[in-house]
């Protein structure tokens, strides 16, 4: 997927964020920072750096600006309100950075953390990968948990095997 609009990728990364704020509103608040192992990221970590890495690793190397991520810690935010709300306002800050890239900006190299040269468009495609692989974290925590899930399209995975027995069914009458 080439990133050729601004506007157009911005109209799917903010379906994408919806699906992540749809999964966050199912972790319990008093498990905000709990994590499998004392060495992993926390539900707050995780989107605490979600937060801090849209907006001040993404957005700046968009910009032809170096990366200024300086971590996740409690610092940014402690508790699930206030995360929350955290996330949601650094969005916001990066949805009005990156409305203003240009279709020739979007052609352009910019030098990632890792000091590789990409083009934005596809450092672009790699924040929504970013946001997608983390929110897959998200939801094995919550499954490790025992809490229920939303599924990510409207079908849980018995629904749509459900539904794809009785499609065969049909197709073959």
């Amino acid at each position: 997927m080439e990133i050729n609009d601004i506007n157009e990728f911005l109209d799917y990364y903010k379906k994408v964020r919806k699906r992540t704020l749809r999964l966050i509103k199912n972790i319990p608040a008093d498990k905000i920072e709990w994590s499998y192992h004392p060495d992993k990221f926390t539900f707050g970590d995780l989107i605490r750096h979600l937060a801090n890495t849209e907006r001040y690793m993404y957005c700046e190397n968009v910009c032809f600006r170096p990366s200024l991520y300086s971590g996740h810690g409690t610092e940014f935010a402690d508790g699930y309100d206030n995360i929350v709300a955290y996330l949601n306002e650094k969005h916001q800050e990066s949805l009005e950075v990156l409305s203003k890239i240009t279709p020739e900006d979007l052609q352009k190299k910019c030098m990632t953390p890792g000091g590789v040269a990409l083009r934005v468009w596809k450092w672009l495609r790699l924040m929504a990968e970013h946001e997608i692989h983390h929110r897959g974290q998200m939801y094995t925590y919550l499954g490790l948990l025992g809490e229920t899930v939303p599924s990510i399209y409207g079908l849980t995975e018995q629904e749509m095997h459900a539904n794809s027995i009785k499609q065969q069914q049909e197709a073959q009458q």
